[in-house]
C-alpha cells in the first residue's frame, strides 16, 4: 500500500510542477500536496510540523506571486478592466493552444482587451508586453519556489 501511496504522492508533485507552468493546474497546491502526502505515508517522523509549515508559508507566498506578478505589471503598465480581463481569458485560450499559446496568449489577450478599452495600438502592446514579462517573471519565481519545497523534502525524507 505504501508503495501505491508514494507513486500518488511523487504524481502529484510531478504534475505540480508541470502546473506551475501551465495555467490551468493548481501547481504549487499540488505539490504542496504531495508533500502532505508523504509526510503522512512517513508518519510525519522525517518531514515534521515545522517543515510542513515552512512549506505551507512557502506555498501562500507563491499563491500570492502567481496573482501580484501579472497584475502588478500590467496595472503598472495603465492596463484596464478590460485589459486585465483580457489577460486572463488569453491564458486561459492558451491551455487549448499548445506550449506557444500557454506563453504568448495571455500577451494576445491583454492587448486586445486594452485595444477594446482605449482603441490606442501603442498602449495596447505595452500593456501586453508588460502583462506577459509579469507572467514570465512570476512563473520563473513559482518555479524557484516550487524547486525549493522538493528540495528540502527531498533532504528532510533522505537525512530527516
Amino acid at each position: 500500500m505504501d508503495v501505491l501511496l508514494w507513486v500518488i504522492a511523487v504524481a502529484l508533485i510531478a504534475i505540480g510542477v508541470a502546473g506551475v507552468v501551465i495555467p490551468a493546474l493548481p501547481g504549487i497546491a499540488l505539490v504542496y500536496g504531495g508533500i502532505l502526502l508523504g509526510a503522512w505515508i512517513g508518519h510525519f517522523e522525517k518531514v515534521g510540523t515545522g517543515t510542513l509549515v515552512t512549506l505551507g508559508v512557502l506555498a501562500i507566498i507563491g499563491f500570492v506571486i502567481d496573482y501580484a506578478a501579472t497584475t502588478l505589471a500590467a496595472q503598472k503598465a495603465g492596463a484596464s478592466r478590460l485589459g486585465l480581463i483580457g489577460a486572463a481569458i488569453g491564458t486561459v485560450a492558451g491551455i487549448f493552444t499548445g506550449l506557444v499559446g500557454i506563453v504568448f496568449m495571455p500577451l494576445v489577450g491583454a492587448a486586445i482587451g486594452e485595444y477594446l478599452a482605449r482603441r490606442d495600438a501603442l498602449h495596447a502592446g505595452r500593456v501586453g508586453l508588460a502583462t506577459w514579462l509579469g507572467l514570465l517573471a512570476g512563473i520563473v519565481a513559482k518555479l524557484a519556489i516550487v524547486f525549493a519545497m522538493v528540495g528540502v523534502f527531498v533532504l528532510k525524507l533522505a537525512f530527516g
